[in-house]
């Protein structure tokens, strides 16, 4: 039997062409080995998944590979190559494992034009280790570029930070991931839903790692087609039809069919957590299509959920929307240390029916940041017509 090899893996990048979400980058570094201003310190940072090991890996190809040679350009991003040392600092965090590293680093390369030193997770050094690498790095010998990355930049030292040329990585774009999805799919034989691939790759949060593993567990399930419905039993999430009623019932302000509807949700298994975040998710789509228009690119959805949320916005304003959104904000923070969190959602998805019954929206958000834990709830009066000024 042979091994199965994750989609992450699979689909890792062989060239800066197939690298996704990050061209301003790419472009940087090919038109600096144009121009032969390869700086002899790299950091590359930003968030998991995003392409920082890739990129220093398809870096060195592009330095030490000119030629575009497959088997070259295959030990070097498998790690194979002589002269492109790959380092994991989070299991080589030491002084003696730096120490080796610049005694090694001052002979010559044996095949290609430099040696490149890619150093993955490079926050996890010790203080001693950067310490060690500081004067090889501020001084290295011609033939050497190090390339460090992290997602932790805070954690690596000003001063070698100040000896690197600094690349952020991006966070991509939900639409980027999910037709790289829809690409691999259709390579793998699987098709899937439009709403799916838009799901996975939200829940990637940016990165595309975190959304080819998420895929990996779809495709264990053993359908040809993957569906939404699918995504909500594995995960838990809620169904996306029923939370959109229960918008409506919001925005009907009928708190006893909102009620309803929550309680359907936790029957399915939905939970408190999850229900919350998505309630805030939905009011956040509502509020910036509320506040920009049904095209803004702000809100990333596809072509369906997007004429969906845009009719659910249009019976809703933007103030009143940043109100419920901080109304479910504080009572997820509350719910989680309640003995009886049940009752506060039901408090809440009440109120949230009855938003027109309550304090001003304007007094009570400008208040958020100083406010206490827990939103004061003060009926509005009845407005009455000013008495008529006596002659």
């Amino acid at each position: 039997m042979s091994s199965y090899l994750v989609l992450a893996r699979k689909y890792r990048s062989q060239t800066f062409d197939q690298l996704v979400g990050q061209e301003a980058t790419v472009n940087t570094l090919l038109t600096a080995i144009k121009l032969g201003r390869v700086a002899h310190a790299y950091l590359f940072t930003g968030t998991r998944g995003v392409g920082k090991t890739s990129s220093a890996r398809l870096f060195a190809d592009a330095i030490n590979n000119p030629e575009a040679e497959p088997a070259i350009r295959k030990a070097i991003l498998s790690g194979q190559d002589t002269d492109t040392i790959e380092i994991d600092a989070a299991s080589n965090s030491g002084v003696d494992e730096a120490r080796d590293l610049i005694a090694n680093s001052v002979y010559a390369p044996m095949r290609g034009r430099r040696k490149i030193y890619i150093i993955d997770e490079c926050h996890m050094l010790s203080t001693a280790a950067f310490n060690a690498l500081l004067k090889t790095m501020e001084e290295p010998p011609a033939h050497v570029v190090f390339i460090l990355c992290t997602t932790e930049t805070h954690k690596v030292p000003a001063t070698i930070q100040s000896r690197c040329q600094r690349f952020d990585f991006r966070n991509i774009g939900v639409p980027q991931i999910a037709a790289h999805l829809a690409a691999i799919l259709k390579k793998e034989g699987f098709s899937a839903e439009e709403e799916l691939l838009f799901q996975v790759a939200r829940l990637g949060n940016g990165s595309m790692r975190d959304a080819l593993s998420l895929l990996d567990r779809l495709i264990a399930a053993g359908e040809k087609k993957l569906t939404l419905p699918m995504l909500e039993r594995l995960l838990g999430l809620p169904d996306r039809d029923v939370v959109a009623s229960l918008v409506d019932a919001i925005a009907a302000a009928d708190a006893a069919q909102a009620l309803d509807v929550t309680g359907a949700l936790m029957t399915k298994g939905v939970s408190i957590d999850q229900l919350l975040s998505t309630l805030a998710e939905r009011f956040r789509d509502l509020m910036v299509l509320s506040a920009c228009g049904p095209e803004t690119s702000l809100v990333e959805l596809s072509d369906e959920s997007r004429a969906i949320a845009a009719r659910q916005a249009a019976r809703f304003d933007a103030a009143g929307l940043v109100h419920m959104i901080t109304l479910v904000e504080s009572v997820a923070g509350r719910a989680k240390s309640s003995s009886f969190p049940r009752a506060l959602v039901d408090a809440l998805i009440v109120r949230l029916a009855m938003a027109e019954k309550f304090a001003d929206v304007t007094a009570l958000v400008t208040g958020a940041a100083g406010a206490p834990a827990r939103p004061t709830v003060v009926t509005t009066p009845a407005r009455t017509a000013a008495p008529a000024k006596k002659p």
